[in-house]
């Protein structure tokens, strides 16, 4: 198993382009299933989950090959409707199998989903959605059995809360149900414009990808697609936190600033220098941040997966810092690992308390979870010493070479493989 070891005291300075997003590209591998074609995507990171994902596809029939960062994805063959246990637990974006399988095949079979490890993340609204839509659900032995021997059919559906996997598992199977679909209180992220515009692209009609409302005159015929991913947002993010905690100067190009606005005010309030223009971000980092307040939120507000890399930078800030984790409310495996390193964390039921510190000091830190990881990650490289993190498939799964990305900004992150224990 690999670790990394950090070297901390080196400030990150320099550009650093973002990569495709992971969020945005998993959902699109995903509707390929919906044609019976070639969909080609491009922007797609190499990372863990896209290759985990495509395995799936390819055990559903798909041929998938990749060139440089497209992925082109044939479907024609469609053989297989499930999504097995093995695969499926090491990634939730996983479940995002079961509305195209319903539009296509008219049945699924998707063991319930894995992924990072910590607190439930119910799948209760994507269930909901299809039978909406006119599937049978049924729960058999950890997998999710839908049919729906007469095709998919409109609805309006009501989002209990604006969740993104939800909308987008909606959004895939209302494309192949005959009649309209309305699905209100929509979720506004990034990924899922992205998504309607890759099966616009695809033939479908969709109108209000973004809003809190979208509209899907289904079932209409789809054709073979090219398909601009957008850039990762939580990546670009995490570059610019990390200066912010280094005293830094880094530029992330190839991003999109108005869908980094909330982290950008955040850190301007930190004492950070921020400026951006149509496709990159600057961060100049202050001599010491400020203590900033921070409460996660559905986009447009402050995103989940950064709310780690935030409480790094509160960790080392002048003054008391309160985190509140409205998305996720049990997010917080990382708060051990960050009191490890010198941190001082208190945590009651979804609220973090953090009393800044002058300075953190490297340690042994074990990742968590996907965005723990990046989060002990910067907090190693603004410590002092050096700090060795275990379990780094975890940063594997979201982030494209950033140990090459993070060398490049004058980081020393080294990949190691760790010791076995008798």
């Amino acid at each position: 198993m690999d670790k990394f070891v950090i070297e901390g005291g080196t400030q990150l300075k320099g550009t650093v382009p973002a990569s495709g997003s992971k969020n945005a590209a998993l959902p699109i591998m995903v509707a390929a299933l919906l044609v019976s074609g070639k969909t080609t995507l491009r922007h797609v990171p190499q990372l863990r989950d896209v290759s985990t994902l495509s395995r799936l596809l390819e055990m559903m029939g798909a041929r998938i090959e990749r060139r440089d960062d497209r992925l082109m994805i044939d479907t024609r063959d469609l053989v297989s409707v499930e999504a097995p246990y093995d695969l499926v637990k090491t990634m939730r974006a996983s479940i995002y199998v079961l509305g195209p399988l319903l539009a296509r095949a008219r049945r699924a079979r998707v063991s319930l989903p894995g992924g990072c490890a910590w607190g439930p993340r119910p799948v209760d609204l994507h269930l909901k959605g299809m039978e909406a839509l006119g599937a049978k659900i049924t729960i058999d032995e950890g997998y999710v059995v839908a049919e729906c021997p007469r095709g998919l059919r409109g609805a309006e559906i009501h989002l209990d809360i604006p969740s993104v996997g939800a909308t987008g598992n909606i959004l895939m199977a209302a494309v192949g149900a005959k009649g309209r679909t309305v699905i209100r209180n929509a979720a506004r992220e990034p990924e899922i414009p992205a998504l309607a515009d890759a099966l616009s692209a695809m033939g479908a009609n969709i109108t209000g990808g973004g809003t809190s409302e979208i509209t899907i005159e289904g079932d209409h015929p789809l054709k073979s697609s090219v398909v601009d991913n957008i850039p990762d947002r939580i990546e670009a993010g995490t570059f610019l936190v990390g200066a912010a905690m280094t005293h830094g100067d880094v530029t992330v190009t190839r991003c999109s600033p108005t869908h980094l606005s909330a982290l950008m005010a955040k850190l301007r309030e930190a004492g950070a220098e921020v400026t951006s223009e149509a496709d990159w971000v600057r961060v100049r980092g202050p001599e010491h941040p400020k203590a900033v307040n921070v409460t996660t939120d559905f986009y447009p507000g402050f995103p989940t997966d950064l709310q780690a890399q935030m409480m790094a930078l509160a960790s080392m800030s002048d003054g008391t810092s309160i985190v509140t984790e409205q998305i996720y409310r049990d997010r917080f495996t990382h708060v051990a690992e960050l009191n490890r390193l010198g941190a001082h964390i208190t945590l009651d039921n979804n609220v973090a308390v953090i009393e800044g510190r002058q300075h953190l000091s490297g340690a042994h830190v074990m990742a968590t979870d996907l965005r723990a990881s990046a989060a002990l990650i910067l907090a190693g490289l603004a410590a002092r010493g050096e700090t060795h993190m275990s379990r780094v498939y975890h940063i594997d799964r979201g982030y494209e070479h950033i140990e090459a990305k993070l060398a490049g900004l004058g980081a020393v992150v080294r990949r190691e493989q760790e010791a076995l224990v008798v």
